[in-house]
C-alpha cells in the first residue's frame, strides 16, 4: 500500500478580525487548566460584522480514493467518489463568531455536520436556551453529530462529572437533557469526560461512582440509539485516563458489571499522541471499535498539516480497518485559515 500523504495547508482565505475584536465572542479554553479563564456568554449575542468563509468542500470535504497513478481530472472516468465525513467542533473552531452563529458558518464553509462541547453554563439549562441552541443547528441545515455531557468549569480545570463525588445527581439530571437534545436533533454520540481525581476521595471510590454514572448515561441515551464516548485527555494533570488502554479498561469494567454495551472509546489522535500513546498500535487493535475519532496536529493542537502527526495515514488506516464514523475537527485555528488544508488518500492497485 502506498504511503498516504500528510495533510498540507493551502493558501489562507479572506481576512477575519481577531477573536478579541468580535462582540460577544466565546473564548475557547486551552487544555492547560492554568490558562486564562474565559466566560461562557449567554446564547444570545449582539449583531456583529458579517464574515466570509471559503467553501471547504473543494478543499477537503470529499476524499478521492484513487487507484494507481493520478490521471488528469479531464481523463478520469466519471464515478461516485466515497466521502470522508468531517464534523466541525464548534466549541473550539470559529470562535470569532458567537456560539449560535457557528453552525451556519460551518455550513458556509462546506460542512454538513457539527459537534459541540456542552454549550450551556448549567447542567439543566432553561428551555429557552435549549430551544435557541437547537434552532441554530436546524436553521443552519447541519447535522449535530456529537454533544458532550456537562464537564463542569473546563477553563477552571474541570474535566467532567462522571467520577466527581458530590455531583452525581447533577450528572444524572444532565443525562435527561442531553438525551432530549439528541433525540430531537438525531444526534447519537455523547462524550462523557471522566473527571479529575479529587482530594479527600480515593481513586477506587471515584472509579466505582464512574461505573454507575457511565451505566446510567448509557441507559439514558440507549432509547435514542445513542452511544456514550469515553476519552483520554491531555493537559489535565489530575485526569486519570491518558491512554486508550486506560479508557478501555473502564469501558470493560462498565460492561462486565452493568451489562451496558453502548459505551465506546473516543480516539482523539492529538491527546493520545501528546500523552505518549502508540497511536498506530491503538488503530491496529481497536479502529473497528472506535466510537469516534477527533484530530488536531501536534505540537500546538493546530490544524492538520501545521505539526508533525501523520493524521492522513492514521485516518486512512482506521477506515481500512473498519471505522465508518465521522472525523471530528477539534483543533485551534483562526477562522480565515481553519479549513485551508486537504486530504488525498491513494490506494495502490
Amino acid at each position: 500500500m502506498a504511503r498516504a500523504p500528510r495533510l498540507r495547508p493551502h493558501a489562507p482565505g479572506p481576512d477575519v478580525p481577531p477573536a478579541a475584536a468580535v462582540p460577544g465572542n466565546n473564548v475557547v479554553p486551552d487544555e492547560d487548566p492554568a490558562a486564562a479563564p474565559f466566560t461562557i456568554h449567554p446564547l444570545t449575542h449582539p449583531p456583529h460584522p458579517p464574515y466570509t468563509f471559503h467553501k471547504a468542500e473543494s478543499l477537503f470535504h470529499k476524499v478521492e480514493v484513487e487507484r494507481g497513478e493520478e490521471a488528469p481530472s479531464s481523463s478520469r472516468p466519471h464515478r461516485k467518489e466515497p466521502t470522508m465525513t468531517y464534523t466541525v467542533n464548534c466549541s473550539i473552531l470559529l470562535t470569532e463568531l458567537p456560539l449560535l452563529e457557528r453552525p451556519a458558518a460551518a455550513k458556509a464553509a462546506g460542512f454538513d455536520a457539527v459537534e459541540f462541547w456542552w454549550p450551556f453554563a448549567e447542567s439543566v439549562p432553561v428551555d429557552a436556551e435549549v430551544t435557541r441552541f437547537e434552532r441554530a443547528i436546524t436553521d443552519a441545515g447541519v447535522q449535530l453529530t456529537g454533544l458532550n455531557f456537562n464537564a463542569g468549569d473546563m477553563p477552571g480545570g474541570d474535566r467532567g462529572l462522571v467520577s466527581w463525588k458530590g455531583r452525581c445527581s447533577e450528572f444524572k439530571d444532565n443525562i435527561d437533557v442531553v438525551a432530549g437534545i439528541g433525540g430531537r436533533l438525531g444526534c447519537t454520540s455523547f462524550n462523557a469526560l471522566y473527571g479529575n481525581r479529587q482530594d479527600g476521595h480515593t481513586p477506587e471510590a471515584q472509579d466505582e461512582l464512574a461505573v454507575r454514572n457511565l451505566a446510567a448515561a448509557a441507559a439514558g441515551v440507549a432509547g435514542i440509539g445513542g452511544t456514550v464516548l469515553l476519552e483520554p485527555v491531555s493537559g489535565a494533570p489530575r485526569y486519570p485516563l491518558l491512554t486508550a488502554d486506560d479508557a478501555l479498561r473502564v469501558i470493560s469494567r462498565v460492561k462486565e458489571e452493568t451489562g451496558a454495551g453502548n459505551i465506546k472509546l473516543l480516539a482523539d489522535f492529538y491527546h493520545l499522541s501528546v500523552n505518549g500513546d502508540d497511536v498506530a498500535a491503538v488503530i491496529e487493535k481497536h479502529a473497528k471499535d472506535f466510537g469516534h475519532i477527533q484530530i488536531a496536529d501536534n505540537p500546538g493542537r493546530g490544524a492538520p498539516g501545521t505539526g508533525e502527526l501523520p493524521l492522513g495515514e492514521w485516518i486512512a488506516r482506521s477506515r481500512q480497518l473498519g471505522y465508518e464514523g465521522y472525523i471530528g475537527l477539534e483543533y485551534k485555528a483562526p477562522a480565515e485559515t481553519a479549513f485551508a488544508w486537504a486530504i488525498r488518500q491513494r490506494i495502490a492497485r
